[in-house]
């Protein structure tokens, strides 16, 4: 069945026995992945976590099946997590939603299906099985997601609080969940004893970054500054800045980048494409507008995309990862400018 975030976070909080299959697509991975994090949070902090590859559904679709059917070895709960799903999972779910039975809930993540591929429309259909689409939030979306996090952790936001946590992490829910624990941890908060969240203890928790620390270091990798974001990213990691909105905003610029660039190849003049840009990103644009060709633009969207995948995954490098990439639009721009 199609569910809303709202459905979806009740049917697992509940334990629904119903629901074998929950399948999580679209762009916002973070956004899934945190949802997916709760299945493991309502089961009990003993169970176990199975975690399959797609390749290895394709050629053992009956695998999912059967690891949803089976018992932990230690007599805990225990939940089945396939990343990177996509149409070669379909027989493998389809074979886990006929089954007789199957105990075990199964979480599929397929950030780059649509809502038309056959492994959303299977899950649609079936009662047994839930989809639900994740877009990166945005704006006010973003902020009354911070607000609801933070209400689940004891927390009361006020004044522009929830916006500037929504800020910080750039629309990353997971991002957001995990520093609004740490806030809560220093606020002595928790649901039966809600705290106040003021500017005041963001502040003297050191909760959002800046947009223009980060911003200095996303003009370095789209400038072809290696040296300079070299020094920035140091500066970040000292900070305890996590790399997923850093590449989120990275991405952002690299994707206004590229429209405004299919202008201009399309016959648009520059200076009246950079009149629309936001003033104090218009030097920095300009000048990477010299640089970058649409090609390469895409080129750098997808190492960057294929980094913050990577850094999300389990048992990853984490910000060697997010550096290598930052560090790798950088020297593309380096080469492209000679």
């Amino acid at each position: 069945m199609k569910a809303n975030l709202n459905q979806l976070t009740r049917a697992i909080e509940s334990g629904n026995p119903d629901i074998r299959l929950y399948v999580l697509y679209g762009p916002d991975e973070a956004g899934a992945r945190d949802i997916a994090a709760r299945v493991a949070r309502a089961l009990g902090p003993d169970a176990e976590r199975v975690d399959l590859e797609p390749a290895l559904l394709k050629a053992n679709p009956g695998r999912l099946a059967d690891e949803a059917a089976s018992m932990s070895l230690f007599g805990t709960a225990r939940h089945i997590r396939v990343a990177g799903a996509g149409e070669e999972s379909v027989a493998a779910a389809t074979l886990l939603l006929s089954a007789e039975r199957a105990g075990n809930p199964v979480v599929l993540l397929a950030p780059n299906a649509k809502a038309t591929s056959a492994l959303v429309k299977l899950a649609t259909s079936d009662p047994r099985a839930m989809s639900c689409v994740f877009y990166v939030p945005e704006g006010g979306e973003a902020d009354k997601i911070a607000t609801s996090i933070a209400r689940e952790q004891g927390l009361r936001t006020m004044g522009g609080t929830a916006a500037r946590i929504a800020l910080a992490a750039a629309g990353d829910r997971a991002v957001m969940t995990r520093e609004l624990e740490k806030i809560a941890l220093y606020l002595d908060a928790a649901p039966e004893r809600p705290r106040e969240l003021d500017d005041a203890a963001l502040d003297a928790i050191g909760a959002d970054l800046g947009d223009s620390e980060m911003s200095r270091a996303i003009d370095a990798a789209i400038g072809g500054g290696p040296v300079v974001l070299g020094d920035e990213l140091a500066r970040l990691a000292v900070a305890g800045v996590s790399p997923i909105p850093l590449l989120r905003q990275l991405v952002r610029r690299l994707m206004s980048l590229a429209e405004l660039r299919a202008e201009i190849d399309n016959g648009a003049n520059i200076n009246s494409v950079i009149e629309r840009v936001f003033f104090r990103e218009r030097a920095t644009t300009a000048a990477a507008l010299r640089i970058w060709s649409a090609a390469k633009i895409s080129d750098a969207v997808d190492r960057v995309r294929r980094a913050e995948r990577a850094t999300m995954a389990p048992s990853n490098a984490g910000t060697v990862l997010s550096d290598a990439a930052m560090l790798g639009v950088a020297r593309m721009a380096a080469r492209q400018r000679g």
